[in-house]
């Protein structure tokens, strides 16, 4: 989970990313009355289903704007990447296919293998809605996260290509209903994102985060000062920062309660 950290960390743009994809998951499992454990399990996996991104250069994760083909080509073999990195873990089953398959789409267009329909696994179509859902509502540079509702009615239009027709139809019910509006644009629970004035990426809070502690853009350098405000904490553009770049750390809080939730499936 560490390592799966370290990934988001280095990305300014998708900071609670993990988080949000693994709640998603989590309420998509639960709505359809699956067992608890299978539950946790897809949340676990939800959580860890980038960690490929790792071995990804910086210079293609964390570039500003769109990317090129080659770019993409490199991104798109972070499934891989994963696969290789978990291979030899005791555990690594409760995860594997939504690690190795979470981009493949029913008509056979995603990748790495092209997998077609109901040949992609169940739970790897399922995280795949939820990471594309959450792509899709969370703020870039290059542009401002979609409404829900825009994001819920591509996803409509894409169903039984991009998405599985029954898993997704079932996940814009939910979000029709507005089962996911507490964890959209959330880095934790009842915890929002902050967003740089300057370019757009996200500035993180954490459970334990005092008024007066400062926060930095990771993108644009921007420094920010949590200030509380009668909606709570809020993070004031002070300036920027002169090469003590505050760089986010492990959320231990975060991880301590996550570990603690899929501690059963890890024993």
């Amino acid at each position: 989970m560490l390592m799966a950290w370290m990934v988001e960390a280095r990305d300014p743009y998708t900071g609670g990313h993990l988080w949000r994809v693994a709640r998603m998951a989590e309420e998509m499992g639960r709505s359809l009355g699956m067992p608890d454990k299978e539950v946790r399990r897809i949340a676990l996996a939800g959580f860890l289903h980038d960690i490929g991104k790792i071995g990804i250069p910086d210079a293609v994760l964390r570039k500003p704007g769109k990317l090129d083909d080659d770019e993409y080509a490199v991104i798109k073999a972070h499934p891989a990447i994963g696969q290789r990195i978990l291979a030899e873990h005791p555990l690594a089953h409760l995860v594997m296919d939504v690690v190795f398959h979470h981009h493949e789409t029913p008509d056979g267009r995603g990748y790495p293998v092209g997998l077609v329909g109901t040949a992609i696994p169940l739970d790897a179509r399922l995280v795949g809605i939820c990471d594309a859902f959450d792509a899709m509502t969370s703020t870039r540079p290059y542009r401002k996260g979609m409404p829900v509702a825009n994001a819920l009615e591509i996803i409509s239009g894409a169903l039984g290509r991009q998405f599985d027709s029954e898993l997704a139809s079932h996940f814009v019910a939910l979000g029709q209903s507005g089962a996911f509006d507490h964890i959209v644009g959330h880095t934790d629970e009842g915890i929002p994102l902050g967003v740089c004035v300057s370019c757009g990426p996200v500035i993180q809070r954490y459970r334990a985060t005092q008024p007066g502690e400062h926060a930095d853009c990771p993108a644009c350098n921007a420094r920010y000062e949590w200030q509380q405000t009668g909606s709570g904490l809020h993070a004031a553009h002070v300036g920027k920062t002169h090469g003590n770049l505050s760089l986010p750390l492990p959320d231990t809080s975060l991880l301590q309660t996550l570990l603690s939730e899929w501690a059963p499936l890890l024993t």
